[in-house]
């Protein structure tokens, strides 16, 4: 018989963590997936973020009284489990949290971002490394059903353009809260390997503009007008496709899907260095931004 694992969840003050809850808990549920309990978990909640603050008690209610969460009182307590969620929404929190799993040695899944600096999640990884913990960090846009996909393996993507919403925050940095949606989907198709990136910024919407090593480029259209969802036209040698993901199934419930053999094995289902590099074309494009659109190297080293 599979062994049922037994996960911890770390900052209950976003929606995902319900909705991962009722995906690993609620077997009447549309998208229930077997293998996996929410074992434990620590509210967290950040000060600086107002979005953490109004959310942290009603998601810690629901995951108590509706899933049966038992609810811990720091990270510390919570050694033992078989992996973990990084749930916290405010990004500026991860590093110093993710010190606190990394002594568990267990793999942890950072929902995005990452964290809000490069230099943050350099030292995330650098600790990974360090205590030999697997970790992967992504949006779970690039999960969904119905976006273009390359013919093959063989069929060499050239170009890619993503789109999505990009709402700017007064107390979030700037591209962090939805942009990274649209950049994480971008990485999907392009992977590592950005030299810089320019940003043209008006108030309604951004265009980002990367060139990659290897002369090709990606660009990411985020919109703050209208209704804008997400989508991508990917620009390959077999020809152009155009798409955008499904709502059924929901992203997040493929991305768990993802997740599960990474728990097991410890293997991410993509290259943890992409997942650094979509954090370095965020600081490269926050610079280029506040510089007035000059194109701005990714930070490195």
């Amino acid at each position: 018989m599979t062994k049922i694992l037994q996960l911890g969840m770390i900052g209950l003050d976003t929606s995902h963590c319900p909705a991962f809850a009722d995906i690993l808990h609620n077997a009447q549920g549309p998208y229930f997936i077997p293998g996996a309990h929410i074992a434990g978990a620590f509210p967290g909640g950040s000060d600086l973020f107002s979005l953490s603050k109004s959310r942290v008690e009603g998601f810690t209610t629901t995951l108590r009284d509706e899933y049966g969460v038992p609810i811990f009182a720091s990270i510390e307590e919570m050694g033992g489990m078989d992996g973990y969620f990084l749930e916290s929404v405010d990004g500026r929190q991860h590093l110093e949290q993710f010190r606190i799993l990394a002594e568990f040695g267990k793999p942890v899944f950072i929902d995005k971002p990452l964290a809000c600096s490069y230099a943050d999640a350099r030292e995330i990884m650098a600790i990974a490394k360090a205590k030999g913990v697997p970790v992967i960090s992504s949006s779970s846009i690039r999960f969904g059903q119905g976006l273009p996909k390359p013919e093959n393996a063989d069929d060499t993507v050239h170009s890619c353009e993503t789109y999505g919403p990009m709402a700017i925050l007064d107390d979030y940095p700037s591209f962090y809260w939805y942009g990274i949606h649209s950049v994480d989907l971008l990485y999907s198709y392009m992977g590592a390997g950005c030299r810089e990136v320019q940003v043209h910024h008006v108030d309604g919407m951004d265009l980002m503009v990367g060139t990659w090593e290897d002369g090709r480029i990606g660009a990411v259209h985020g919109g703050r007008r209208g209704s804008i969802g997400f989508g991508c036209t990917l620009f390959a040698e077999s020809g152009t496709r155009f798409g955008t993901p499904n709502a059924e199934p929901p992203y997040y419930a493929l991305m768990i899907e993802q997740l599960m053999p990474f728990f097991r094995t410890g293997t991410p289902p993509f290259a943890p260095e992409e997942a650094l590099e979509v954090i370095a074309f965020l600081d490269a494009a926050e610079q280029s931004m506040l510089n007035g659109g000059k194109a701005v190297a990714l930070p490195r080293g």
